[in-house]
């Protein structure tokens, strides 16, 4: 006998309570569940649950859950895949991921051409294994990222589903009703079908990783106003909301700028200044650095945004190297009028570098894992809900319009434009923190992915002579192409 509610979300969390909330708003009906069933009575004892009246049923079991669910049934799995529980035989795995128990405990319980979703930050390999999984099973599933925190779960989020092609149709008008919406009408959804099996969570990895470089290119420019112009929080404020109506318009520069406005009530003192310099991280910006060196991807911003949290959590070692490693001092006497416009502009241009970077990656990625990727579609998801919106990404849909096959961002007449007519600030403003001795490892790990792309001859040459040398892992010649590989005797050659 099939249920009447629409679909069943397990994990009741913060974005599980937003999201089933955003779900009815939309008119949808959703059964909820929680391994803690407290978490479920609790949730349903909100005045904001009781006030959907019948929207909303709670259950205390998965099964209760499942026979809520109208057929074919869809269960969505909000669960942080780095839970883990004891597995079934604790003497084959000590512990198996919670999302991988609920699953089996589900599969039992549903019929061929039901849905599972899974909402959470997951590994695409997890994705990719338990797409085969399930549908060897007969059910369908959906790997699906879900971007924009709180607020976005509640108010419209970026959703970037993949897995089962044939479950799109079936999550297609739900997930669409709940996510942002941008567009001269406000009714282009940030939500469309991104490709088979992992794409949908690599694509989320990806936005996370971005995510990372953008906020640590911001930090730097923070910086630098702060100390190499002497900039106040008020000043700092003002040149970031100036900043927030042109090319920068986005949401990370729109709150930050807010955050230079926020008092500490006990104090008085600007709640900024009083927050220890150690960042955090949940992993999936270093997933993407580590999937870049898979693939052979130079995704370098992402990487070196990851590890400058790193550096941030040995504040007390470096404090220690603070009282004994000095610099030279030697700071210039004058900066140039428009050095807060260069500022701009070197973040413009670095910003730039990120997005092509993690471009390329998704396009190697796309031929590995043959996944068949929209990357003008890709920009349109993020243009609304999710942490990266901006006006900017606009820019990248029109580039690849004009180009599906485009190499690279960088080709692209604006961005090449763009770039190429910053380069003076961009490289002015890294010299300007070197004299100052402030470290912008983003910055300039842009302005080096920039230097080597535009680089038709690298010093690779030499490395692949010494690794020739060593190891005998041999060559290719300029003079022979098409001829080789090489190898040379480099011990007696150098004796004759």
């Amino acid at each position: 006998m099939s249920g009447k509610y629409d679909i069943g979300l397990m994990g009741l969390a913060v974005m599980g309570q937003n999201l089933v909330l955003n779900m009815v708003d939309h008119g949808y009906k959703v059964a909820v569940f929680n391994r803690t069933t407290s978490k479920v009575d609790e949730f349903m004892a909100m005045p904001e649950c009781k006030f959907k009246g019948n929207s909303i049923v709670g259950t205390h079991s998965l099964k209760e859950l499942v026979a809520q669910l109208k057929r074919p049934r869809q269960v969505m799995l909000m669960i942080q895949s780095k839970d883990a529980v004891p597995a079934p035989d604790i003497a084959l795995y000590p512990k198996i991921a919670a999302i991988d128990a609920v699953i089996e405990e589900l599969i039992p319980l549903l019929e061929p051409g039901d849905v599972i979703i899974d909402g959470g930050n997951t590994h695409f390999r997890d994705t990719e294994r338990r797409t085969k999984y399930i549908e060897d099973k007969g059910l369908l599933f959906i790997g699906t990222g879900v971007s924009g925190g709180e607020e976005g779960a509640r108010k419209g989020p970026s959703i970037m589903p993949g897995g089962t092609e044939k479950a799109w149709a079936l999550v297609k008008p739900i997930f669409q009703a709940i996510s942002a919406k941008v567009g001269p009408k406000n009714d282009i959804p940030c939500c469309e079908w991104v490709g088979a099996r992992g794409a949908g969570h690599y694509v989320k990895m990806i936005h996370n990783g971005i995510e990372y470089g953008d906020m640590q290119l911001i930090c730097e420019a923070y910086w630098l106003l702060k100390h190499t112009l002497g900039y106040s929080n008020e000043q700092i404020q003002q040149t970031f909301a100036e900043w927030n109506k042109g090319e920068l318009d986005s949401y990370l520069i729109d709150i930050t700028k807010d955050i230079f406005t926020v008092k500490d009530k006990a104090t008085g003192q600007y709640l900024v200044d009083l927050i220890l310099d150690t960042a955090g991280a949940k992993g999936t910006g270093k997933w993407m650095s580590q999937l870049a060196l898979d693939l052979g991807a130079p995704s370098s911003l992402v990487t070196e945004a990851v590890y400058a949290r790193c550096i941030s959590a040995m504040k007390e070692e470096r404090v220690r190297a603070s009282k004994v490693l000095k610099g030279l001092g030697n700071k210039p006497a004058a900066l140039p009028k428009d050095f807060v416009e260069q500022i701009r502009q070197a973040l413009y241009a670095s910003k730039i570098c990120s997005y092509a970077q993690g471009y390329v990656q998704m396009q190697a990625a796309a031929k590995e894992y043959d996944w068949k990727l929209n990357f003008g579609e890709i920009a349109m998801l993020w243009r609304g809900g999710c942490i990266i919106r901006a006006v900017f990404l606009d820019r990248i849909k029109e580039a690849f319009d004009a180009d599906a096959n485009l190499e690279n961002l960088l080709l692209n007449p604006y961005f090449q434009n763009i770039v190429e007519s910053a380069q003076g600030a961009w490289r002015n403003v890294i010299k300007t923190a070197i004299d100052f001795e402030i470290p912008v490892p983003a910055f300039s790990t842009a302005l080096s992915y920039y230097d080597s792309y535009r680089s038709a001859v690298l010093p690779a040459n030499l490395l692949q002579a010494q690794r020739d040398y060593f190891g005998a892992h041999t060559y290719h010649r300029t003079d022979k192409p098409g001829e080789g590989p090489f190898h040379t005797d480099w011990i007696n050659e150098r004796q004759k």
